[in-house]
């Protein structure tokens, strides 16, 4: 059996992630790979639990540290109960947001607010221990575009989509600064094309770090 993947998305509201991984799932189906798609926060029954204490209510419901609390305990069933058990079987697992969403919304969100990386490494270290993604990949868009298409797409809309532009703006920069910190793991990919365009350049990266090295 071919080694399985852990692969994570991550970026702003609005910039098709979710698209995108059902789409790279499709893709490694049809290389042979059996796949797990998933999301953070939830991907497990726990963690579901969990995701309606986060993403519900009003947007000052929380602050930094006890939605980072909230997320790695989330983090943990999720790991526990769906990622880990499915690489031990071999399979490539696909993760709307994973760790990342949490150094950036929690860490650097809040701008003078958040709890800073050291913080949220700690708690990472502490509950995911040396575990981390094969490859993430970052969507980038400008926040306005991402926040009208979050919009569109649902007009209730969750917590984070209700905070406002400089939330979004720190938002930004943190996950490209993550991806600046650390780019053999990341990959930041334009989200402002069409959706096979897209697709294409993230099948792209995936077999350029993943499929030549080693996999099928």
């Amino acid at each position: 059996m071919a080694k399985g993947f852990f692969i994570t998305f991550e970026g702003g509201e609005g910039t098709g992630k979710s698209t995108q991984t059902r789409l790279l799932a499709d893709f490694f189906e049809k290389q042979g790979y059996s796949c797990v798609l998933t999301r953070e926060p939830g991907g497990s029954e726990g963690a579901e639990e969990i995701r309606n204490l986060v993403v519900k209510g009003a947007v000052g419901r929380w602050d930094a540290m006890t939605e980072a609390l909230l997320m790695f305990a989330a983090r943990r069933d999720h790991l526990v109960h769906t990622i880990w058990k499915a690489l031990d079987e071999g399979k490539t697992v696909i993760c709307d947001r994973f760790a990342d969403s949490t150094m950036a919304y929690q860490g650097f969100g809040y701008a003078d607010k958040g709890l800073g990386q050291q913080a949220v490494q700690t708690l990472y270290d502490t509950v995911v221990g040396n575990f981390k993604p094969d490859l993430t990949i970052i969507m980038d868009m400008p926040v306005e575009k991402g926040l009208e298409r979050a919009l569109k797409r649902d007009a209730s809309s969750n917590r984070y989509e209700r905070m406002g532009l400089d939330f979004h703006r720190n938002l930004r920069r943190a996950f490209l600064t993550i991806a600046e910190q650390d780019p053999v793991r990341c990959a930041v990919v334009d989200a402002t094309g069409d959706i096979e365009t897209i697709q294409n350049d993230i099948q792209n990266i995936v077999r350029k770090r993943l499929l030549e090295k080693g996999g099928k």
